[in-house]
């Protein structure tokens, strides 16, 4: 995909440009899920930076911030006890410290940050247990440790779908499609929702150090809620500028999916993290990972090529894309291919 092409390039120049304050008076522009003209404006959000705060969401601060307070509590066990909670071939559960590295080209080590993934939970058993396509159960601290964390987190784990689905149906409407086009795409959808902790250590790009590395995700769309510690950068007009943190609002990008559907029209913009010195606390955030089912074909749209555009990417399928992205960034993932039933 021409995507990785970009990133390269994008990357290379790091070192050149390591400007990260706003520049050439740009800035992320927001989306209210109430708004009746939503539809148009994401249009033009998609065209241009890719990138957006989403309000009207739904979700109270004190509600936003308890599962924060989870996230935090869990990243506050003992590494022992984190350490039990990893299932490598699921790419669900604990990942360590600098296990992930996403910007191979640039990084001389792995991501200055921890995290921990929570899927859509398939028990084994369940006829709709799949190791091999990514469906299967999520790793749970014991209750003993933590007893509220598993409700709070299937609850957000169910609210941001709902939330994600919304904008879904906006981005059918923008595309000139009817609301319900993507539905079906999305019905036992790869959703995954994502704690992260960023550590102190100041991020030095001279020195190849990223508290997360640039990187454009993978599917569909990202639903990222931040705390109030800065960051987060994208790659915008060929410099690096600031989004800044704007708790209880989602910070919403397109992924490398809808890029390929819409032809290259929506733009999946890289990004990345820096931690910047002095750092008087710790960075957490949790993005949400909103993509189509595992088999559904991704192909350019009808309303996105015409005899003057022709389609610029290979038609993939949602599931074969995001196992290759897992493979080339996640030092310990192991994918099981034995389909079905164990």
């Amino acid at each position: 995909m021409t995507k990785m092409n970009k990133k390269t390039e994008a990357t290379m120049n790091d070192k050149d440009d390591q400007s990260s304050s706003i520049g050439n008076n740009i800035s992320i522009p927001t989306l209210d899920l109430g708004d009746p003209d939503a539809a148009q404006k994401l249009a033009a959000i998609g065209r241009n930076v890719g990138f957006f705060y989403l309000e009207g969401h739904g979700l109270s601060p004190d509600y936003i911030d308890s599962v924060f307070a989870a996230s935090k509590a869990l990243f506050d066990l003992p590494l022992e006890e984190k350490t039990k909670l990893s299932d490598h071939t699921m790419s669900r559960g604990y990942t360590a410290m600098q296990e992930e590295t996403l910007d191979l080209a640039n990084q001389t080590e792995g991501d200055t940050k921890e995290g921990y993934y929570i899927g859509r939970d398939v028990p084994v058993g369940d006829p709709r247990y799949d190791p091999a396509k990514l469906r299967g159960p999520n790793q749970w601290p014991e209750s003993s440790l933590l007893p509220s964390f598993q409700p709070i987190m299937e609850d957000y784990h169910s609210r941001a779908t709902a939330v994600a689905m919304r904008v879904v149906r906006l981005f059918a409407l923008s595309l000139g499609l009817e609301e319900t086009h993507f539905d079906a795409d999305f019905e036992e959808c790869v959703a995954t929702l994502r704690l992260l902790h960023y550590s102190g250590r100041p991020s030095d790009p001279d020195k190849g150090i990223y508290a997360c590395g640039a990187h454009s995700d993978y599917g569909m769309a990202t639903l990222l809620l931040t705390d109030k510690n800065p960051g987060l950068q994208i790659y915008y007009q060929e410099e690096w500028i600031d989004v800044p943190p704007r708790p209880h609002s989602f910070v919403v990008n397109l992924g490398d999916l809808l890029e390929v559907w819409t032809n290259g029209i929506y733009k999946s913009t890289l990004h990345r993290v820096l931690t910047k010195a002095p750092c008087d606390e710790d960075r957490y955030s949790i993005p949400f990972f909103f993509d189509p089912v595992y088999e559904t074909v991704v192909e350019c749209l009808e309303t996105c090529t015409d005899a003057s555009n022709p389609p610029k990417y290979q038609p993939t399928t949602a599931g074969r894309y995001l196992i290759s992205k897992y493979e080339g960034t996640h030092a310990d993932f192991q994918q099981d291919t034995t389909p079905g039933q164990p």
